[in-house]
C-alpha cells in the first residue's frame, strides 16, 4: 500500500513539476510620457510642461495628475518591476515616451534624447533582459506623423535598440518601424511588433495609401509563414483598433485600416496568442470573433505609467494611477494564463511614502480558469450583464483613480468598445444597448442603489 501511495505522489510532483516548467512570465509596459520640466521647485502655477494652463497645486515627488511623469516615476516604476519580478522571461513596452506638448516644444533631438534615456534606465535596470519594444505615436517628430519610408528616427532608435533587434528585424524597423522574430530565439514561438501609428486617424502622412510601408502585406506573409512552421505568436502595437472606451464613438484607426486589421487577425487567429497594446492609458481589452461568432482573440490594453489627466474634449475623469502589468503565460504554446496589474496610488506616495502595490489578478477578480479568448468572452458578459462586476471593472479601467459609478452611458460604451472592434458593428451595439432598457427611471434607480450595496458585500 506504501508503494502505491509512492507512485500517487510521485506523480503528483511529476505533473507539477511540469506545469511549472511551461508557466513564464513577462511585464508590459506602455506610456510612460517622461517630461523632463517637471519641477516641484517652480515658483509658477504649474510645475512641468505637459500640463499646459492647468495648475497643480497638489504637485508631488512622484508627479501630478495634471502632469506627465517625471524622472522620479520613471526609476519608481523600473525598481518596483525589479522588486516584484526581477528576472522575467522578456519585457513588452510599447512606446509613448515623450510628453503631452506642442510640437514647438520639442525636435528630433530632444525626442530621441527621450527615448535613449528611457531605453538606457530599463536596459540598465533588466541587463539581461529581452525587451521587445514598439514605437508610439509621440515617439516621432512632428507626433503622429510617422512616414511609411525610411527616416532618421527610425534610423536612430534602431541603433538604441541594437542590442534588441536581430539583424533582419533592424531591416524593417528602419523601413517602417516593424519587425517579427522568434520569441527568445525559440522554435514554435514568434512575436510580431507592428507599427500601428501608420494606422493613425492622426497621421496625415498615411491618409490615402492602401498599405503603408506595406505592413499589412508582410505581417500576412510573416503569420502564413507562422501556420506553415507550426509557431504561435504575440501580436505587440502601440495604438489599437477599436473605439476608446471613455468617449463614444473615438476610434483611432481610419476606417479602412480598422477593416483591414480585424481581417488580418480573422485569417491567421489560429496561430495568434495575444495582442498587447497600449495608448489609451487604461486598462481593458478588446475582442476579436470568427464569422460564427466563436471568440478567437484578445487585445490586451495596458494602462500607462503617466498620470497625466487627457485633455480629450468629452472625456470625463480622464487620469489615473501609475500602472504596469505582469502576464503570466504558458512557455510551450503562449496561452496567456493570467495577469497582474500593480500601481502606485499617486496621491498617497506623494503624501505618505512611496507604495506599489497588487490591484487585481485577473483569474481571481473576474473568476475566470484563463486568459483565453473563451476566458476574456466570459469576463466580457459578466461586465455586460454584472453591475458588481462592471463596476469592478470600470475602477480597475483608471488604475483606481475614477472610483465614481458606471452609469448607464458609461456601461454602454465600456461594452460596445470591449465587444466590436468593427466599426459598424460598434454602431449597431451602442444603438441595442441604448435602446435595451425600459424600466421607469425610479425604479431604475432604486434598482442601482440595491445592487450598489449589494457589490459592496
Amino acid at each position: 500500500m506504501a508503494g502505491v501511495w509512492s507512485i500517487i505522489l510521485l506523480s503528483i510532483f511529476i505533473v507539477s513539476d511540469r506545469s511549472n516548467a511551461m508557466r513564464g512570465y513577462f511585464w508590459h509596459i506602455s506610456d510612460l510620457h517622461w517630461d523632463p520640466s517637471y519641477d516641484l521647485g517652480s515658483t509658477s502655477a504649474s510645475k512641468c510642461a505637459s500640463s499646459g494652463d492647468r495648475p497643480t497645486p497638489n504637485a508631488g515627488i512622484f508627479g501630478d495628475y495634471s502632469c506627465d511623469s517625471p524622472w522620479t516615476l520613471i526609476n519608481s516604476t523600473l525598481n518596483a518591476m525589479r522588486d516584484i519580478m526581477p528576472n522575467p522571461d522578456f519585457i513588452i513596452w510599447t512606446g509613448d515616451d515623450t510628453p503631452h506638448v506642442p510640437n514647438e516644444q520639442l525636435g528630433v533631438e530632444p525626442v530621441l534624447r527621450i527615448i535613449g534615456n528611457l531605453t538606457h534606465i530599463i536596459k540598465t535596470t533588466f541587463p539581461k533582459t529581452k525587451v521587445y519594444s514598439a514605437m508610439g505615436n509621440h515617439d516621432y517628430h512632428p507626433k503622429s506623423q510617422m512616414p511609411p519610408e525610411k527616416n532618421n528616427i527610425y534610423e536612430q532608435t534602431a541603433n538604441m535598440w541594437h542590442d534588441w533587434l536581430h539583424s533582419t528585424s533592424k531591416e524593417t524597423f528602419k523601413i517602417g518601424g516593424y519587425y517579427t522574430e522568434k520569441l527568445l530565439n525559440q522554435t514554435g514561438l514568434r512575436v510580431v511588433v507592428l507599427n500601428t501609428n501608420l494606422y493613425y486617424d492622426q497621421n496625415k502622412l498615411t491618409e490615402n495609401i492602401k498599405d503603408p510601408a506595406d505592413q499589412f502585406s508582410w505581417a500576412d506573409k510573416v503569420l502564413q509563414d507562422a501556420a506553415k512552421n507550426n509557431e504561435k505568436v504575440y501580436i505587440i502595437g502601440h495604438v489599437p483598433p477599436g473605439f476608446f472606451e471613455k468617449k463614444r464613438d473615438k476610434a483611432w484607426f481610419r476606417k479602412e485600416f480598422n477593416k483591414r486589421y480585424i481581417d488580418l487577425i480573422q485569417k491567421h487567429s489560429a496561430v495568434i496568442q495575444g495582442q498587447f497594446f497600449g495608448h489609451h492609458h487604461t486598462d481593458s481589452f478588446r475582442m476579436f470573433y470568427s464569422s460564427k461568432g466563436s471568440p478567437i482573440s484578445t487585445i490586451f490594453v495596458t494602462p500607462g505609467v503617466t498620470p497625466w489627466i487627457t485633455t480629450l474634449p468629452g472625456v470625463i475623469n480622464g487620469g489615473n494611477n501609475p500602472g504596469i502589468r505582469m502576464f503570466e503565460y504558458d512557455t510551450k504554446t503562449l496561452l496567456v494564463k493570467d495577469m497582474f496589474t500593480y500601481y502606485m496610488n499617486l496621491t498617497y506616495s506623494n503624501k505618505v511614502h512611496e507604495r506599489w502595490e497588487k490591484e487585481y489578478r485577473l483569474t481571481e477578480a473576474f473568476r475566470v480558469p484563463d486568459a483565453s479568448p473563451a476566458s476574456m468572452h466570459s469576463v466580457m458578459e459578466r461586465i455586460a450583464s454584472d453591475k458588481c462586476y462592471l463596476q469592478k471593472y470600470y475602477e480597475f479601467n483608471s488604475v483606481n483613480y475614477d472610483l465614481t459609478e458606471c452609469n448607464a452611458d458609461c456601461r454602454i460604451d465600456h461594452v460596445c468598445a470591449v465587444r466590436e472592434v468593427d466599426f459598424e458593428a460598434y454602431e449597431k451595439c451602442v444603438v441595442k444597448e441604448g435602446g435595451s432598457s425600459t424600466a421607469p427611471v425610479l425604479f431604475t434607480l432604486l434598482l442601482s442603489l440595491i445592487l450598489s450595496l449589494l457589490c459592496l458585500n
